[in-house]
Formats: C-alpha cells, sequence, structure tokens
C-alpha cells in the first residue's frame, strides 16, 4: 500500500543491502533518528585506486556472532554522531543501495557496533524522506520472514567450526556472567565449557602434568581459561590457574595477577609503588596502635577493611572516633587482618566501576549507595548508571590494571577533591550490573581478548554476493 508514490511500513521491517552482500536483516524503523546505521565490527580503513575504502564484518542475524558477512565499501564521509544515549563518536559514512519490499533506492549509512541494541540495523528520517511513511503501530508490513527462511538465505555461509577451546573455572554455572562469558564465547564459534574449580584435580609430572575434571574426564586439551574465582576458594582456584600456565594453556588472568588483587594490602603497595593515588590508608599488627592509626588517617569519620573482605562484608564506616576504637579493637581481639582507611565525605555515597580489557577501558558506571547505605555497601540495593569518565580516571584505571597484571579487570575509583583515587581493582569483576548499566558487551570483549591472546583470527566462511556486487568490487 501507498500514499502518493511513498511506501507505508511499521516500526520493524526486514531489508538488505544487495551490494553488500546482505540479503535479510531485520531493521528498526525510526523517525526520531536522523541517520541510518548498521552494525559493524572490525572496521578498517584502506586505499584502493587511490580512494579511501572501508572494510568490515557484518553480522546480518540478531544474537548470532557466527555468521558472518564480510563486505567493502567506498567511503562516503567521516562524521561524528551523537548515539541515543547521547554519546558521541565518529562513524564512516558509506553509500549503498537499500532494499525493502520490491523496492531499492541509495541511502547514506553509518557504520557502527550495535552488539547492544535490538536491532542490527537503524533506518532513520533521511533515508525515508520523500519515500516512506512509518505505522508505529504496526511491523513488518511489507513481508515477515521466518527462522527457516533466513536460515535459508544465509545457507552457503560457512559458519566457523574451527574456534578455541576454553575452560571457564568457576563456581556457579547459573551465574550471569558466567552464563554470559560461555554465550559470548559460542556465540564466536568456540567450545567454550564450564568446569567448577573444586571438581578439578592436577597431576604434578614434569614428564606428564594433567588437570582433570571429577570423573576422569582430562583438561589438557584446552587453548585457554577464564578463572573467575571466589575469594573463599583463592588459594585452590589460583594453584589450579598456576597448574594451566605451567602446561602452556593461556589464562586470561593469570594466578599471580589474581592473587595480588585479592590481597588488598599488598595491592595498594604495588599502586603506591607506580605513583598511583589512593585513599590515606593505616595498617598495624597491635590493638595499642588503634589510637596513632586513627590519627594517621586523619580521625574519625573512617573506614575499616577487614583484607579478606569483598564485595562490601567486612567493610564498616566507623562515624564517630569512639566508634572507630571499638570497631578496630573489636577486629583485633578476633586475630583479623584490617586496613583503617580515610573517609571521602565528598564523594557522597557514589563511586565509578571502569570495566578494563587488555590495557583499554570498554565501559564505565557510576554506582550510588541507597538510602542509609554507604559507598561500600552498593550491591544492597544501590544504583548503578553509565558515566563518561575523564581521560584522567581513564589514565588511572588502565596503569591499576597494568600494576596488577590483569588483562580484565573491574577498576574501582572515588572522585574527591584532589583528583581521583583508587579504591580497590577486581580480578573477576562481575558482568551484568555495568552490561545493563552501559548496554556494552562486555563479555564479548573477554572473550575478543583470548582471541588475541592465543593469536587467534576468524577464518571467514563464504560471502554472500549478488553478481552486481561482484562487479562492483572490480571497478
Amino acid at each position: 500500500m501507498d500514499i502518493e508514490g511513498q511506501l507505508i511500513a511499521g516500526s520493524e521491517e526486514w531489508c538488505g543491502f544487495p551490494d553488500l552482500g546482505v540479503l535479510a536483516i531485520k531493521a528498526r524503523v525510526d523517525s526520531g533518528a536522523r541517520t541510518s546505521a548498521l552494525h559493524a565490527l572490525n572496521i578498517q580503513p584502506f586505499t584502493r585506486n587511490e580512494a579511501r575504502w572501508v572494510s568490515f564484518e557484518v553480522h546480518p542475524v540478531q544474537n548470532d556472532r557466527s555468521t558472518v558477512l564480510r563486505c567493502e565499501a567506498l567511503v562516503h564521509d567521516r562524521r561524528t554522531i551523537k548515539n541515543s544515549g547521547g554519546y558521541s563518536e565518529k562513524r564512516y559514512v558509506i553509500k549503498t543501495v537499500f532494499r525493502l519490499g520490491d523496492n531499492e533506492w541509495e541511502i547514506e549509512l553509518t557504520l557502527t557496533n550495535r552488539d547492544s541494541m535490538g536491532y542490527r540495523m537503524l533506518l532513520g528520517r533521511e533515508a525515508m524522506s520523500g519515500r516512506l511513511l512509518v505505522d508505529p503501530s504496526t511491523g513488518f508490513r511489507l513481508g515477515d520472514k521466518t527462522t527457516e527462511e533466513i536460515a535459508s538465505i544465509y545457507s552457503r555461509h560457512d559458519k566457523q567450526r574451527d574456534g578455541l577451546k576454553i575452560g571457564l573455572l568457576a563456581s556457579n554455572p547459573n551465574l550471569y556472567s558466567n552464563q554470559r562469558i560461555i554465550q559470548a564465547g559460542r556465540e564466536r564459534g568456540h567450545d567454550i565449557r564450564f568446569f567448577d574449580i573444586r571438581q578439578c584435580y592436577m597431576k604434578l609430572d614434569a614428564d606428564a602434568p594433567e588437570v582433570h575434571t571429577r570423573g576422569g574426564i582430562m583438561l589438557n586439551h584446552l587453548d585457554a581459561i577464564v578463572p573467575r574465582i571466589k575469594p573463599s576458594i583463592t588459594f585452590y582456584g589460583c594453584a589450579l590457574t598456576r597448574h594451566f600456565e605451567s602446561m602452556g594453556i593461556a589464562a586470561l588472568n593469570t594466578s599471580q595477577a589474581i592473587s595480588r588483587s585479592r590481597d588488598k594490602l599488598y595491592s595498594l603497595q604495588l599502586l603506591q609503588k607506580e605513583g598511583l593515588d589512593i585513599p590515606i590508608t593505616g595498617f598495624a599488627s597491635s590493638p595499642m596502635d588503634t589510637d596513632e592509626l586513627i590519627e594517621m588517617v586523619g580521625g574519625a569519620p573512617l573506614i575499616v577493611k577487614l583484607l579478606e573482605g569483598t564485595q562490601g562484608r567486612g567493610v564498616v564506616l566507623a562515624e564517630t572516633r569512639k566508634a572507630a576504637e571499638s570497631v578496630v579493637n573489636a577486629f583485633k581481639s578476633l586475630n583479623a587482618n584490617l586496613l583503617v582507611q580515610e573517609f571521602i565525605s565528598e564523594a557522597e555515597g557514589k563511586d565509578l566501576r571502569l570495566f578494563v580489557v587488555d590495557g583499554k577501558v570498554v565501559a564505565a558506571m557510576q554506582r550510588e549507595a541507597a538510602a542509609g547505605e554507604f559507598r561500600a555497601n552498593m550491591h544492597r540495593g544501590g544504583t548503578a548508571t553509565s558515566i563518561k569518565p575523564t581521560p584522567e580516571e581513564r589514565k588511572l584505571a588502565v596503569r591499576a590494571a597494568r600494576a596488577m597484571g590483569l588483562h580484565v579487570a573491574g577498576v574501582d575509583i572515588i572522585r574527591s577533591n584532589n583528583g581521583p583515587l583508587l579504591l580497590e581493582i577486581n580480578s573477576s569483576p562481575g558482568l551484568q550490573g555495568i552490561e545493563e548499566a552501559t548496554g556494552k558487551d562486555l563479555a564479548g570483549s573477554m572473550i575478543s581478548a583470548i582471541e588475541r591472546m592465543c593469536d587467534w583470527k576468524r577464518e571467514l566462511g563464504v560471502e554472500l554476493q549478488t553478481e552486481k556486487s561482484k562487479q562492483a568490487r572490480l571497478i
């Protein structure tokens, strides 16, 4: 149906880009967006016949990263585009033929990573102008496609079948983070499996070292491991990780790096050695030194932390000097090792979590404690929002992860009147809160880090091209 020559489309439609070999992709039709965007990865500019071109990968099927099309196009422009989250991004712009139903016309298309979005394609109003009207109450007015039809369209594409063999070492297979890592690995064509750390055992032998899991299954065949060790089994988890390393199996985070990060005192000393800013912290053995310890960090209010605490457990805010003395002496009477740390009042119950992968901050969120709680207890009903960290905060997080030797780290930072301060580095950072807050595919970033570590590159399958596309590439 059309009105004065204009098509009527629903809020979502199947479309295609014949010159790119993308024969079917589900698009969000959004007149509120100015530009159109296509999900693209591994975007690489190059020169051909003295003209600027760009190559990129497209995953045309939502939630399926194993179907990969390699595309090339002439660069039309490069522009700064503001996304729906308000962040600006410089994108390559191409011009290509757009197919909707039985109709085709040329549109401008920006290339960006839309992994976290509901659609791999966004059709904006510039591409619709004079050609298309939208009825937002309907969908697929110009034709729907079944799962079987999509599978048939891409049946010529050879899916990746020679991926890495990856072991996820953790304790709870149902944990969101563990499920996401497994999902991301399998979507990229890897054989990734969960192994319970407590059910693994080792054979130490100079000639034939081995790792087994319960039932006698040998794990020596793995290419890489992802250690996700909960604090209560740090010793055994690190011993197991170290054994894999001794067998030449790559670890996303090494046993040494994990051990460093789990020792709060040692990690702070390493950060201090690197000249990185941390809150003033005191440590003592005897209860007789409590008064001096409190004075050392500027008096009350102050924070008392058990060295082995995690996720806010074993962390107490002492608001008065008397409360501080009582808490410190109570912990000391139990022979517990603790730190005393200055309280940063200007932070107002907020801190930042920066997610670092291979020396780059890939996501950041601000966490705010719930009413009646303070910063250390943010997991107890606090809120998280996506933020854009400052260059200083990014640099601090990257340097902190490097100081620990961590490929993947959750770096906690607090904003003070004297600039950002490092609080803690987590070697097994949770994914749920920060993925939901930022919309970023952090599990996918972790798998990509393993691929780089193992020097593994996807062998792309047969590209889907029309004769028109093939001829265009020869021009």
